[in-house]
């Protein structure tokens, strides 16, 4: 169960594991479903994913100008816009196929360089940023090796 510091839990699953292990009544009480409250799991998301990306351009000498694309996760539009704008990046700069595959969890990033592969260009800057499960995240900075196909 992850919580914010202030004490309300955002993402849990009632029951499960070795704290709470399944039992008859817990199955029957639905227990073993993961919740989820949307607003604040939504203002982490855009924090901690556009907090990373934009340090991973500050420690890499990078800025709007000189990012080619960011690469996102793909789990909600709003998360995606967000950070772009946090980035200061126009929405010309950023890989989006939400909309072609849905929220496509750790494929989201490859699936995202495989569409677009054909606009990128050796030498082009590329941050990735991700959010997921266990409310982690990262964001890496790669420079592309190759002309696109």
């Amino acid at each position: 169960m992850q919580s914010d510091g202030v004490g309300r839990h955002h993402l849990y699953q009632k029951s499960g594991g070795s704290v709470w292990p399944a039992s008859e009544k817990t199955v029957a009480n639905r227990e073993h479903f993961i919740y989820q409250e949307g607003q604040p799991v939504f203002k982490w998301a855009v924090s901690k994913m556009a907090d990373t990306a934009v340090d991973v351009m500050t420690r890499n000498g990078l800025n709007s100008d000189t990012v080619d694309w960011l690469v996102p996760h793909q789990a909600n539009l709003r998360i995606i816009e967000a950070t772009a704008h946090r980035m200061n990046l126009p929405k010309e700069k950023v890989m989006i196929n939400i909309q072609r595959y849905g929220n496509t969890t750790a494929a989201t990033l490859p699936l995202c360089l495989m569409d677009w592969e054909s606009k990128l260009k050796k030498g082009d800057n590329i941050v990735l940023a991700t959010f997921g499960a266990g409310f982690t995240w990262g964001a890496a900075y790669i420079k592309w090796a190759y002309d696109g196909k």
